[in-house]
């Protein structure tokens, strides 16, 4: 990067010359960030400053100078980069141990970041299974095992949800079974268990999504790869426990193979569902996920998913919404986003929510039948796949990625995915 563009750091003001409060100036041949003096506001004005230096079309830029902490560098390389550019950022030196977790989340994210704005056409439901796995396996060598179930083998296997959402494409359905195992012993608990939406194309199915919706639906199996990211950086920072992972993934697409509003399908744990929106698809894969992951033991099971609108309607785009039955996971859950610098906001679920979406004909339907699925629709969702959890839910969170992926560039992020919610992860499964 020798013609990248210095950039410097600073606590105090721009000269009102550059604007009321600007978070960027001129610094010689250079620029320089104004982060200014509130600490709860410093990162978000770091990131605004790296997201106007990205969007000046700048190949690569250089941190130079005092005050590049961990935090700092981190909040404008996620700024500053963008679909087209994952590497435009000279770091700071930093001490060996926060240089190599710096060097862990950009290796995570650009994979995460790549995956997920990757094309329809690229990235399929088998291929996104062989990409999760040969990722893990390259950071685990030797500590990592998989297989994946796919096509007439779900049938076969009772997974209800992946075989119908999937069936209606020419490239099959699939589900990752991953075990990170480092102690190498077959018997050694399970410690964690993630579970992450995998859809790499959602038309909607027969509830078509008009063209707008359908256009960036290449994000839906973001809750995958941010799963895998998150098992990723865990590793990376010296995870010790057995983790088991389940990718959920399939392509919802309309033929005459695909299922249909008003079909029923019957899970391996007996609940039966009516389809009454074939675009609530998410929540009917992730159903059998958990079902694997409740059958794995573990005390700790987390699911990702870009799942419901509802949440990016209740709290936009910069926070993902948390939901668990479990009051002490729960608030632990938001902590290590805290902790990481990562915005969670917790979004109601109790036990009648397993119930909000009656059926006349199955145990319940996958939605409401009305528009985005009505009032309340993530906590609705939620209250769905607490129906396939052990435990009547305790040990259990579920995170709606609102805040996963940019339709257009904004404030903070460029265009695509923004990996936020993989640090949370993985802080989760140390502190398991």
């Amino acid at each position: 990067m020798a013609t990248s563009v210095s950039v410097q750091l600073s606590m105090q003001a721009a000269d009102e010359a550059w604007g009321k409060n600007p978070v960027l100036s001129a610094a010689g041949e250079g620029f320089r960030v104004h982060a200014g003096d509130k600490a709860a506001e410093r990162l978000r004005r770091i990131q605004q400053a790296g997201r106007r230096l990205g969007a000046l079309g700048l190949p690569s830029v250089a941190l130079a100078g005092e005050g590049w902490d961990l935090e700092a560098q981190w909040a404008l390389y996620q700024g500053f980069t963008s679909a087209k550019n994952l590497d435009g950022v000279a770091f700071a030196p930093l001490p060996e141990a926060e240089s190599a977790e710096l060097r862990a989340r950009r290796h995570n994210t650009a994979w995460l970041r790549r995956m997920v704005n990757g094309t329809p056409e690229d990235i399929a439901p088998l291929g996104l299974c062989e990409a999760a796995a040969g990722f893990l396996s390259e950071l685990a060598p030797g500590k990592v095992s998989h297989r994946i179930v796919s096509g007439e083998a779900l049938r076969e296997g009772g997974y209800a949800g992946l075989w119908n959402v999937g069936r209606g494409s020419s490239r099959p359905p699939a589900l990752l079974i991953l075990d990170f195992n480092p102690s190498g012993e077959a018997d050694a608990p399970v410690a964690a268990a993630l579970v992450g939406k995998g859809i790499t194309f959602d038309s909607g199915g027969y509830s078509l999504k008009e063209s707008l919706g359908m256009l960036t639906m290449k994000c839906d199996m973001g809750g995958a790869a941010t799963v895998t990211a998150g098992l990723g950086l865990a590793i990376a920072r010296g995870l010790n426990k057995r983790v088991q992972l389940f990718l959920c993934c399939a392509e919802n697409l309309v033929s005459g193979h695909a299922y249909k509003l008003g079909d029923i399908l019957s899970y391996r744990n007996g609940v039966s569902v009516e389809i009454v929106n074939t675009d609530a698809e998410g929540r009917l894969v992730l159903a059998d996920g958990l079902l694997d992951a409740a059958a794995s033991g573990a005390p700790l099971v987390i699911d990702a998913a870009t799942l419901t609108g509802a949440a990016v309607t209740a709290l936009g785009t910069d926070y993902n919404a948390v939901f668990s039955l479990d009051e002490g996971m729960r608030e632990a859950y938001l902590g290590h986003g805290r902790a990481e610098n990562e915005r969670h906001w917790a979004l109601p679920l109790e036990g009648f929510h397993q119930s909000a979406c009656p059926s006349p004909y199955a145990d319940t339907a996958n939605s409401k039948p009305v528009k985005g699925g009505g009032a309340g629709g993530a906590s609705n969702a939620a209250g769905f796949l607490s129906r396939f959890v052990a435990n009547e839910g305790q040990g259990w969170v579920h995170v709606d990625l609102a805040g996963a992926f940019a339709d257009s560039d904004n404030g903070l992020w460029g265009a695509g995915a923004t990996a936020l919610g993989f640090r949370t992860i993985a802080r989760a499964l140390l502190e398991a």
